[in-house]
């Protein structure tokens, strides 16, 4: 297998940090890795399989005489960066919400449309976490009969807002226990002890970018064009992992008990459906690690073709860092 050069735009970050962590896992087959971030942290170095690595800084020729660039980096960056990274012959996987709409970029979860990144023109991008995870929850489902429509509830994780939403979940906590007062940063209320039931700015008919990303992505991912989903989505004081509450209407009848035997053999998931014995998907239980756990699964007591599941993944892992990877690997095929 030949073995490739790998950069990550954005590596000293909660998700590049996570990237070069799951490259090593997996074994990827690296003749090198090169860290890329701001002028701010060049020069420093992250580790990798025991040895320090040098940081270098995102420049227009960061780029030259690598094969596959893995972005993780807000929007803004990464389109900025877009041309040097073809310029220099690399391939973008890129883990932002700049290009997941683009007609000509394919939007990838390797367990659902692989054949899909055959298709780039030197892009492919990564999917919102929320997205990844319940789509990968329900895509056994949807090969069984198409999804006509979704209605849906996240309760995302604060480290989903990066590395300063856990810090600022602690200190609140922190802060209430001893008395005190503590003026958020980094979300627009207290999290701790609270839920808030909005991630994004608005974006259409009172919904937020968040919420709209499951449609949108999920209808390219699927290619169910049609799919309508309605989504609700809520910031949790949970560290890590989110978690997500599906109502999910099919054109045809899919029973609770092939639901449950469709998703245990589905590539990607778990099933973890056990009610009497408290068996059920915890974000306790889902952090650090890369599958995606189902439960819950019943019928929709309003809808004959309607099942409810609540599903957890690892949205740093699965839901960012290592769906990047996996498609990464798709190109090494």
């Amino acid at each position: 297998m030949k073995h490739l050069h790998v950069g990550i735009l954005g590596a000293t970050g909660a998700v590049g940090r996570e990237m070069i962590k799951i490259l090593e896992e997996r074994d990827f087959p690296l003749a090198s890795l090169r860290p890329i971030a701001s002028g701010r942290s060049a020069g420093g170095t992250l580790r990798l399989r025991g040895e320090d690595v040098r940081i270098e800084e995102a420049d227009a020729h960061a780029f030259d005489g690598l094969d596959i660039v893995l972005g993780a980096t807000e929007s803004g960056v990464a389109a900025h960066f877009v041309p040097a990274i073809l310029r220099a012959g690399a391939v973008f996987v890129d883990n932002s919400s700049a290009f997941r709409l683009d007609p000509k970029v394919p939007l990838v979860i390797p367990e659902i449309n692989p054949e899909d990144a055959r298709r780039h023109n030197g892009i492919l991008a990564n999917p919102n976490c929320t997205t990844i995870i319940t789509l990968v929850a329900v895509n056994a489902l949807a090969r069984e009969s198409p999804i006509e429509r979704m209605i849906v509830s996240s309760y995302q994780a604060v480290s989903g807002a990066g590395a300063r939403g856990p810090k600022e979940l602690m200190a609140e906590v922190e802060a209430l226990r001893r008395g005190e007062s503590y003026q958020p940063q980094v979300f627009p209320h207290q999290i701790a002890y609270n839920v808030i039931p909005q991630i994004g700015g608005e974006q259409y008919e009172g919904y937020t970018s968040e919420e709209m990303k499951l449609q949108n992505e999920g209808r390219k991912i699927l290619h169910l064009p049609q799919m309508q989903v309605s989504c609700t989505c809520v910031r949790v004081p949970v560290v890590r992992s989110h978690s997500v509450s599906a109502v999910v209407r099919t054109r045809e009848t899919i029973s609770v008990e092939r639901a449950r035997a469709l998703i245990a053999s589905a590539p990607g998931c778990r099933l973890v459906d056990d009610l009497p014995g408290g068996g059920y998907p915890m974000p306790l239980d889902t952090s650090n690690q890369d599958l995606v756990f189902v439960g819950r699964i019943r019928e929709d007591l309003t809808d004959e073709r309607g099942l409810n599941l609540w599903c957890c993944g690892d949205q740093v892992r699965k839901g960012a860092a290592t769906n990047a990877v996996q498609i990464a690997e798709l190109l090494l095929k």
